[in-house]
């Protein structure tokens, strides 16, 4: 699924920079930047196209199109949940800044209250309803990160922190094959993750829905869908 193009909402949403936002980091990284590709797998969960660093206490949630492909994985912690994403984008940079009014735009249509604010890598899109949710981009050199925080109000400043820090630390393989900008960089579970959700999905055939739904704690749990929109995300803050 391709992020769809839209209007600026420069004239409607006023920038704004919270307390505590201006610190600035050195990442998120490229595969390149690594004179071995094999040191930037230490201490990172791999997905193919992104490797992320898990918070301390963070689980792992899947979502997976109907075909059974992943199209998502959540990071869930006691704060709530943030995804990290990669998608193809030109040379130079500026994507973000599109996509980022898109998303405004977006959350608008649906009444939820929308602020822009200045972040450490820009601009980062807030909407708030029944939770909050924090979209964050970053531009790098043929791709582009998109990273969607997701909680409740009362812990999201904590949420935000963890979420900012994984981003951070984070590095993106991009490979040199021709997308079409916006296209979403694959997603590649590790074998023994994506051995365990074949083994919870054979459970759940063989079973039932009722006894699938006890799945161990130390599985990934997964959910059958495909990427949802900006206000969809909003309103699932528990990451259920």
């Amino acid at each position: 699924m391709t992020l769809d193009k839209g209007s600026d909402p420069d004239a409607q949403v006023a920038e704004a920079q919270e307390p505590g936002e201006s610190e600035e980091f050195e990442g998120p990284f490229d595969i390149d930047d690594f004179d071995d590709p094999k040191d930037a797998e230490l201490a990172r969960l791999d997905l193919g196209s992104v490797l992320i660093p898990m918070p301390d206490a963070g689980q792992l949630q899947v979502e997976l199109t109907e075909t059974g492909v992943p199209s998502a994985v959540w990071i869930v912690t006691p704060n709530g949940r943030f995804t990290i994403a990669a998608y193809a984008a030109p040379k130079t940079t500026g994507l973000w800044r599109e996509v980022a009014s898109e998303l405004a735009d977006s959350l608008r249509k649906d009444s939820a209250e929308v602020t822009i604010k200045d972040g450490p890598w820009g601009r980062e899109v807030v909407g708030i309803a029944s939770g909050v949710v924090r979209f964050i981009g970053v531009d790098g050199y043929r791709w582009m990160i998109r990273c969607v925080v997701n909680g409740p109000h009362e812990t999201i400043d904590a949420l935000n922190e963890e979420a900012r820090t994984a981003l951070a630390d984070t590095v993106v393989r991009r490979d040199d094959t021709p997308l079409p900008v916006r296209t979403p960089l694959p997603v590649q579970l590790p074998e023994p993750m994506a051995e365990q959700l074949r083994e919870a999905a054979a459970t759940q055939q063989a079973s039932g829905p009722a006894e699938a739904e006890q799945q161990p704690s130390d599985e990934p749990a997964a959910r059958r869908s495909a990427e949802g929109s900006a206000m969809q995300q909003l309103r699932t803050t528990t990451g259920g």
